[in-house]
This record gives structure tokens, C-alpha cells and sequence, in this order.
């Protein structure tokens, strides 16, 4: 697996670096850091790097077969899935709306791989991801009053919290159970 090394200077006083999702390599390292310092810190750390890139392809191979579950490559295909997922995430956006005493303003649904939901809050539309299809079905509504609950409040802060607790008290747990499903 062939392997980048990019190097960046920063305002900061050690060197670091991460494995990107491709594999590369990213340093930081001071400004005016010799080449050779960061060079030997490289080397230093070749095992490391190795074993950390082995993680990422690993955790990027799981990630792409969690999502290859869901076939979306046909227009019958993206129909099929559509279809279940509205007769899913509706009822559910229906009950805990009513509930919570919000209304959305409309729902779409996406091939969305980066998030499960995302709520427009000045338009009130919620858009729900096809690979919901892929998850538990409490897991399913625990999105759904995430999404809602944004309706109330935008943010991530400690009143949306407690709007969680109080609308869907598992939260946390659906959400462990969501990220141990990728």
C-alpha cells in the first residue's frame, strides 16, 4: 500500500502526526524545524505508522461493507429502498412530532454516508439517510428524535440533551449501538 507524507509547519511546539483516511501520513511540526529532525521523527515511528494505517484500512474496509449492504446502484434499487424507508421513518416522525409538538415542514431522504440525519432548521426540513435501512429499528428512531429534537433546539448544547433524556431516554445507548454498527 503505497504511502504520502505530508508535512506541514505550524505555530505549535512538538511534532504530531495522524494516518488520513487514505493511509497517508500527516506531520505537523514547528516552524523552522529542520527536515532531518522530522525525518529521524518519522523514522523513530515507523512501526507505529504501519500499525495505524493497518487500523484505518481496517476500520475503512468494515465502513465500505456495513454500507455495501444497502444496493443503491439500480434506479429499482433506490426506489426499493425509498420505499421502505419512508414506511419506516414516517410513522416515527409523525408519533414523536405530535408528541414533542413540532411539525417539520417536509422530509427527503439521501444516499447520506457522513450523517444519518440532518435537520434544516430555518427551512424545518429533515433529511434522513437510505442506510437508516442498515441499523436496528430503535436505533432508526433515536435519529429521528435527534432530528426533531433540533426543531426545539439547533445546537448540540445542554438543553438539547435534556430534550433527549426526556423524548428518547436510551439515546445514548442507540447511539453506542449506531456507531458500533459501522
Amino acid at each position: 500500500m503505497e504511502m504520502a507524507i505530508q508535512v506541514t509547519y505550524r505555530r505549535t511546539r512538538r511534532l504530531s502526526m495522524r494516518i488520513v483516511k487514505n493511509g497517508d501520513v500527516h506531520v505537523s511540526a514547528p516552524i523552522g524545524l529542520p527536515r532531518k529532525e522530522i525525518e529521524r521523527f518519522i523514522d523513530e515511528h515507523r512501526e507505529w505508522i504501519a500499525e495505524a494505517r493497518k487500523k484505518t484500512q481496517e476500520h475503512q474496509d468494515r465502513r465500505a461493507a456495513f454500507y455495501n449492504q444497502l444496493p443503491l446502484q439500480t434506479r429499482a434499487q433506490g426506489d426499493e429502498a425509498l420505499k421502505r424507508l419512508k414506511n419506516l421513518v414516517e410513522p416515527m416522525v409523525e408519533r414523536h412530532a405530535q408528541m414533542m409538538g413540532v411539525k417539520p415542514t417536509g422530509i427527503t431522504y439521501k444516499a447520506m454516508k457522513s450523517r444519518w440525519g440532518v435537520c434544516h432548521v430555518r427551512t424545518r426540513v429533515i433529511c434522513f439517510s437510505a442506510y437508516l435501512l442498515l441499523l436496528p429499528e430503535w436505533c432508526v428512531e433515536h435519529v429521528v428524535v435527534h432530528e426533531l429534537c433540533h426543531l426545539l433546539e439547533p445546537s448540540h448544547n445542554a438543553r438539547f440533551h435534556a430534550l433527549m433524556d426526556m423524548y428518547f431516554p436510551r439515546w445514548k445507548e442507540a447511539r453506542k449501538m449506531t456507531r458500533q454498527n459501522v
